[in-house]
Parts: structure tokens; sequence; C-alpha cells
């Protein structure tokens, strides 16, 4: 049976399976409604429509996007990416951040950045940045401050372990509240991570045990509900007291 998405509301699709083609937000019944899109979806004309398969997702107030499991990661403005230095050039650092070309990092976009003072990434480097500038046609476009300029969390990641996950578990991850894996480990053992929305994620703790326990943890979760990634994170933790 055919359903006409324009007219349905964006409360009843949050959540609920989309597929190319299909249109989730009429703009023409949004009036005074300023909305942000994430990945998965674009602009045509007076109508938001889905570009990939996923779920319908909505950030409150107003942040839209259509959450799928997936290695090729499409940038998205102000996604949080783990990208590594691949090349330094002149004005620029080139990122590999999983997406179909690589991004550029000016060497000016960190806090107080001058000529005098320019970060020092070798090839391999991992960066933990934000994204500012995304297109279909041009090379996106990162930046290692907020908003207001500061230097944040944004920046070198050192020490700690790195690994690649698909964008849906990096979006869980980095789900308000706090995902459930992450919670449950958290009040057990002492830990630091950086997550991207182009699924990767660093983790980082005081022993390298800790920092595979976590990482492990991690990787079990993506399938998992709440209370399956507690107990999992919980037999986890178990096994290594007895060690």
């Amino acid at each position: 049976m055919d359903v006409d998405t324009r007219n349905m509301t964006p409360t009843n699709l949050i959540d609920k399976i989309v597929v190319p083609g299909d249109v989730v937000l009429d703009l023409t019944k949004m009036e005074n409604q300023t909305i942000k899109l994430g990945s998965g979806l674009r602009q045509d004309y007076d109508c938001i429509s889905v570009m990939q398969a996923g779920k319908l997702r909505l950030s409150k107030p107003n942040k839209y996007w259509v959450e799928s499991s997936q290695k090729r990661y499409v940038p998205s403005l102000e996604d949080t990416v783990l990208g590594i230095v691949v090349e330094h050039r002149s004005d620029n650092f080139l990122v590999d951040i999983k997406a179909p070309n690589l991004a550029f990092l000016p060497v000016l976009a960190f806090e107080g950045g001058t000529r005098r003072n320019i970060p020092k990434f070798e090839t391999g480097t991992l960066i933990y940045a934000r994204v500012v500038k995304a297109n279909g046609i041009m090379n996106p476009e990162l930046s290692c401050t907020d908003a207001s300029g500061k230097a944040a969390e944004f920046g070198q990641l050192k020490n700690g372990y790195m690994f690649e996950t698909s964008t849906g578990l990096a979006r869980m991850l980095l789900s308000s509240p706090t995902c459930p894996v992450l919670e449950a480990l958290g009040k057990k053992i002492s830990f630091e991570t950086a997550v991207g929305f182009n699924g990767r994620v660093w983790v980082n703790a005081s022993s390298p045990d800790d920092v595979i326990l976590v990482s492990n943890a991690i990787m079990r979760s993506e399938f998992l509900s709440g209370t399956q990634q507690r107990i999992m994170a919980e037999k986890l933790l178990q096994r290594l007291e007895k060690v």
C-alpha cells in the first residue's frame, strides 16, 4: 500500500525505518522553524527527503538524521570525527575521516592558531575534530576548536587505542543519556573515550587490560539492548577481577 509521507508529521516517523526517496518533512507546514540536517537527508525544494535507508532520528530540539550501520562515512556539519593525518601541506593537513574524499584541516584551525605556532602533526597522527564545511562535491573541512573558538576536547589524541566501528554504533555511543555499556563500565573502572560520527573510537585507560576490556565491550554492544549491554559489561568486568 502506498503511503503519502508528505502528510506525516516528523514525530510519527522518528525511530522508524525510512528508505531513499521517502519524504520525512514538509517544510511548508513548519513555519518559523529552523532545522538541522545530518547524514542521510537532503532538501528537495520544500521537502526533506531520505538518501539512505535506516532509522530517522531526532536530536532535540531540531537536528534530524538517518541512522544506519555502514562503513563509509558521509560528512555532515558539526559532526565530531576521529581523523588520521595523511599529509602536511603549507596551509592544510590532509586528513582521512573514512569519507569519499580526504578532509582539509587548516593549519590555523586551532585555538590561538598563528603561523608561528602551527602544530607539528606527522603522518599517522590521530586527531579529534569538528566538521565545519561539508557538501557532496568539495572536500570536507575540519576544525580543532568548538563554535566559540576554544580547543575544548579537540586536538591530537595521544596514547590509547583506536578501532573502527559502524557509523550506527558510533551514534549509539554518542547518544544521550549515556549509552548503557559506557555507563556500566564507568561505574567500575576509570577510562576516557573519544567517539567520532565517522565510526572510529579511541579508548585510553591506566592499564592495557582496561583498554582491552572497554574496547571489547564497545565492539560487542552494537546489536544488544540496554539490559543486555549491562549484563555483558558486568561479565567482562568479573573476568578481569579474576585475572
